[in-house]
């Protein structure tokens, strides 16, 4: 597997100015070309290399913005339709392009974010938008969320995620999200999967900071349609995670006589590389079946000492009533470029329906 800057190859640049010749005769292809490798491209990485392209692509384009957004529809359209190419993200720049030269136009960058996140997404470019118009962008999302076609729903609930990861936040709507329910209530029965995970990853961001509007809204939507639960289900796997006593309840997820019994450790000194092994059992002790979500969490040790809890799913499923059940798991510690361990002494904790339960201490070393 190739590195994802790659993508912004030599093939790419010389296919995608055939597609822009072929409907804008003007256009050098070789001098694009030129000008996209002059200097240190290569020592790019991917988000430098497409800013970079979308900085050279405005230098061969007409320069009024509405002249560039309509040439734009036309390049999209014949990639489309004559080189059978319906998006991917190397074409990112052309959303990057709205938000970098189509910020003070507001009219006709919404109209290129519809054209546009049809062929490759938007969400990111749409930001910048919500910052500086607020409102005004926030309910020209909304009517996006009635669009005929999914990927402007979806460009209406992702691009309005408070927390999207990897993207700039929205302070106001970390503080209030209330402006931007509409469109999720719009979307609450979409029939796209694709548009409802990104409502439930909406209602996640949302959760972190104002878990009461979640949960409000959670008991207003139960039982609309199993579609609309599993929405809310995901949205608030935070919540879940956190233990949050309302959400828990919501679904019926209750502690009380569910017994962990025997928790042990079976490798209480792990090499970084290998797996932490554990077992333990559990006991539904109420006379009826229940459901129980069953979570572990690692205490990391950090590099200053302290230690930071990161929880583990292992299931969620209903428990006969007086059945022993025997669990275990391993959980890896080989080096991810996500993750940076510490050796030292680190926790672990099993979680029943939100309730933790003793803690045992393990020993990671190199």
């Amino acid at each position: 597997m190739g590195l994802i800057k790659d993508i912004y190859s030599l093939s790419f640049y010389e296919n995608f100015s055939q597609a822009v010749a072929e409907v804008h005769p003007a256009f050098n292809k070789q001098k694009f070309i030129d000008a996209i490798y002059e200097g240190d491209f290569a020592k790019k990485e991917w988000k430098d290399r497409m800013k970079h392209t979308t900085v050279v692509f405005h230098q061969f384009i007409p320069q009024n913005f509405p002249e560039a957004v309509s040439l734009i529809d036309e390049i999209i359209k014949n990639l489309r339709t004559n080189k059978s190419i319906n998006g991917g993200l190397e074409y990112i720049f052309f959303a990057d392009y709205i938000e970098i030269y189509g910020l003070e136009d507001f009219e006709t960058s919404a109209k290129a974010f519809v054209s546009v996140t049809q062929f490759i997404s938007c969400e990111f470019a749409v930001r910048p938008f919500i910052l500086k118009y607020k409102e005004k962008m926030i309910d020209e999302m909304t009517k996006w969320s009635l669009h005929e076609n999914h990927h402007v729903r979806r460009l209406a609930s992702e691009g309005s995620r408070p927390r999207l990861p990897w993207a700039m936040a929205i302070p106001f709507l970390k503080k209030d999200p209330v402006s931007i329910l509409p469109i999720l209530e719009n979307l609450k029965n979409d029939s796209s999967e694709y548009v409802r995970r990104s409502v439930a990853n909406n209602l996640n961001d949302i959760a972190k900071d104002n878990p009461q509007i979640v949960l409000e809204i959670a008991l207003r939507w139960k039982g609309h349609s199993k579609e609309t639960d599993g929405i809310i289900k995901h949205g608030c796997r935070t919540l879940l995670k956190q233990g949050h006593p309302e959400i828990l309840s919501h679904y019926g997820l209750e502690s009380t006589n569910i017994e962990l019994t025997s928790f042990k450790i079976k490798t209480p000194t792990v090499k970084i590389g290998d797996y932490l092994q554990f077992q333990f059992h559990l006991n539904n002790k109420n006379e009826e079946p229940k459901t129980v979500r069953l979570e572990y969490a690692v205490h990391y040790k950090k590099a200053k000492g302290h230690l930071a809890k990161k929880v583990f799913k292992i299931s969620e499923k209903t428990y006969p009533s007086n059945q022993l059940t025997k669990i275990e798991r391993n959980q890896s510690f080989k080096i991810i470029t996500t993750r940076v361990f510490h050796t030292g002494i680190h926790q672990l904790s099993i979680i029943i329906n939100g309730t933790e339960s003793e803690v045992l201490e393990f020993e990671l070393t190199n």
